[in-house]
């Protein structure tokens, strides 16, 4: 008996320093995964959980380094996005960008790097051969055209217009040149259902973010450049 009460005499102290120790730790591992989601928080878009500017900036240039030749920068502007928030109300608005976002996310896949860069302008970088850029963009714009159907039963008709860029397209690696000369593209194709591909030419639009349409030589799909 005195063997058994002196056994447990021993681990009694033992188990409660342990328990002791333990709460700071508990209370330490509460704090960081609150910091984890803050941290979360901040990178991401909190309507349509895309990532926000900076982080897509960062994730974008690494895929870029690591896919060379091969990796496609998308750039989506919503069309007549103004009327839908005009027409409808702010909150048929955020519905269609959060749309915009789950159908992004779920066409690049979760090795490419997809942005909110703002209003209604996206960005995507993901390694995309050319053997399937053209019928991969084209699947993208029939799933930016699909419909929307909001909680109570109405159908909001949508749109969007899409251009790429390649390094072998464009004649860079930089992603701001790739962004500029996709952006471009994107206003030469705006409101004709097809994904435009950018040239060199491109890439040299001096007005602001590359937004300057008719330019010529334009290669779209679909129809003769």
């Amino acid at each position: 008996m005195d063997s058994v009460l002196h056994t447990r005499g021993r681990i009694g102290p033992r188990i409660l320093l342990i328990t002791t120790a333990a709460l700071p730790l508990t209370g330490w591992a509460i704090h960081a995964v609150a910091l984890h989601k803050q941290l979360a928080a901040t990178r991401r878009d909190p309507l349509t959980g895309l990532l926000r500017r900076d982080t897509y900036t960062a994730r974008a240039r690494r895929l870029l380094a690591r896919h060379g030749d091969t990796a496609t920068v998308v750039m989506v502007d919503a069309d007549k996005f103004k009327a839908i928030n005009d027409g409808l109300g702010h909150a048929v608005g955020d519905t269609v960008l959060a749309a915009f976002g789950t159908r992004l996310t779920a066409w690049a896949g979760p090795r490419a790097t997809v942005g909110r860069l703002g209003g209604d302008e996206f960005a995507l970088v993901l390694d995309l051969p050319a053997d399937r850029r053209v019928q991969r963009l084209e699947q993208l714009v029939r799933m930016l055209h699909t419909p929307i159907v909001l909680d109570d039963g109405r159908v909001v008709d949508v749109a969007a217009s899409v251009g790429a860029a390649t390094p072998a397209s464009v004649g860079s690696r930089d992603l701001s040149v790739l962004q500029r000369a996709a952006d471009a593209a994107l206003y030469d194709g705006k409101h004709t259902g097809r994904p435009v591909l950018a040239t060199a030419e491109h890439a040299a639009v001096p007005s602001l973010n590359g937004r300057r349409a008719g330019r010529p030589g334009t290669a779209v799909w679909g129809r003769a450049a």
